[in-house]
């Protein structure tokens, strides 16, 4: 499983894994792929821990503490996914260490719902670093808006960013910016740059999804040109934009400082449409540091198959441009696509959410062996 892997770890890029789970930590199999297959980080988000949860009864001895104890849904539900993700930056502990504080780090989000929130965002991303209690934890804020100075204030404070759920250049933009002012003000603040960390994670397959369809509904030759083509060219062209804002003398001087870049991650890497390659966004979309977060099963198909160039994004900035430019010209209309994605995507973590916490509501009672009306 490691030649493909290892090629892909040469080229710069850091390979996570997105997904994470009881079953995995109890089996060491999270263990088995940061030693064997070059994965150095791993990502989690709320429909991640909905599935792992729900599924299996891996966790019903926590449960049945928790009921005992009389904890509510709310709490309870932190305290599952904070136990999941304590225990999994200790595996990759040691990577952190390895690699000066850049990798080993473990995503543990805030809840969805307060997306549109700074203030209430901000007070659950201290509650989270808090309750982990681990330097190589990264807090993953919506890249919502509402929620950008969120990000500032959380790294302002020393506290390690994941900022996720970014489809639009021009938020990403807004999301770098966060990043320069949060890293100043910590510096003012005395705060070690070299221990704050941050990552950007540019969601990729499901802008093809999105473009994909409404291009099927234009049904021109045009617009059938443009299938699969407008995830990677937008991914792109945020690379682009990274390499302009990490050249500047602002950034220079935090760097200076001790600071690490905020580095681009792509996220959403498994391949919706059968038509299209199981490894196409990460064999598309290489170059030095980087990050590339992939469910198990885009990790096995690149580890089987993957054909790994020594990089896939430089010179390719002008045929992105060019991509951008002909959709909008065949009617595809860019700044409705990656608003629809981010409405989207917050809705979809917002339902898995919920429907975790009414999970949650039946088992508690049901462990403890009170009814649940007492829980409510």
């Amino acid at each position: 499983m490691s030649n493909p892997l290892t090629a892909l770890a040469e080229a710069g890029v850091s390979i996570w894994l997105d997904d994470l789970n009881r079953a995995r930590l109890t089996t060491g199999s999270l263990a088995e792929l940061v030693a064997h297959s070059h994965v150095t980080g791993v990502t989690t988000n709320p429909t991640i821990f909905a599935k792992a949860i729900s599924d299996g009864r891996a966790y019903d001895d926590q449960l049945r503490d928790l009921a005992s104890r009389g904890v509510g849904v709310d709490e309870a539900l932190r305290a599952l996914t904070t136990f999941d993700v304590r225990w999994a930056c200790d595996v990759l502990g040691p990577t952190y260490d390895d690699s000066d504080g850049v990798d080993g780090r473990v995503s543990i989000e805030v809840d969805p719902r307060q997306a549109h929130h700074s203030d209430a965002t901000v007070a659950e991303a201290r509650a989270l670093w808090w309750a982990v209690d681990r330097p190589n934890l990264f807090i993953k804020i919506p890249a919502a808006r509402q929620g950008l100075p969120a990000i500032a204030d959380c790294l302002a404070e020393g506290i390690s960013i994941n900022v996720t759920l970014i489809f639009s250049l021009d938020r990403y933009d807004a999301v770098m910016a966060a990043f320069l002012e949060g890293m100043e003000r910590a510096h003012q603040a005395g705060h070690d740059l070299t221990r704050i960390g941050s990552v950007a994670s540019f969601f990729v397959s499901r802008v093809d999804t999105e473009v994909d369809a409404r291009l099927d509904k234009i049904g021109t030759p045009a617009a059938d040109a443009l299938r699969g083509k407008a995830a990677i060219a937008n991914a792109r062209l945020a690379y682009e934009r990274y390499e302009q804002v990490f050249s500047t003398p602002r950034w220079q001087a935090l760097h200076t400082a001790g600071a690490h870049p905020q580095r681009p991650l792509w996220a959403s890497t498994s391949t919706k449409d059968p038509r299209y390659p199981d490894t196409r966004y990460v064999v598309e979309l290489i170059a030095a540091g980087i990050v590339n977060t992939m469910p198990e099963a885009t990790l096995r198909a690149v580890a089987d198959h993957g054909h790994i160039p020594a990089y896939s994004i430089h010179d390719t900035y002008a045929e992105a441009h060019h991509v951008i430019d002909a959709l909008h010209r065949v009617g595809i209309n860019y700044d409705d696509v990656v608003q629809q994605l981010e409405d989207d995507g917050i809705r979809t973590f917002e339902a898995s959410w919920d429907h975790l916490r009414e999970r949650l509501n039946e088992t508690l009672p049901a462990s403890s062996g009170t009814t649940s009306s007492s829980r409510k």
